[in-house]
């Protein structure tokens, strides 16, 4: 069983991304990845010496690109 099933054998949606994999979802390398946090652009949440990116936090990334965008 990998980390994506429950124990019950159901799919789980990840809440967090580890930073390589939330770059991979937003199409960019793991250098702008860490610009963007660096900037304040892009939230991110610290546990043990971990760095996650929430979920909720790439949807307001890309939300407050569309709005400035036009």
């Amino acid at each position: 069983m990998d980390r994506s099933t429950a124990a019950t054998g159901v799919p789980v949606a990840p809440v967090v991304y580890r930073v390589e994999e939330a770059a991979q979802a937003l199409r960019v390398s793991r250098d702008t990845m860490y610009e963007l946090i660096r900037s304040g652009r892009l939230r991110t949440i610290k546990v043990g010496s971990r760095r996650l990116v929430p979920v909720l936090a790439l949807d307001e990334f890309v939300a407050a690109a569309l709005a400035g965008a036009g």
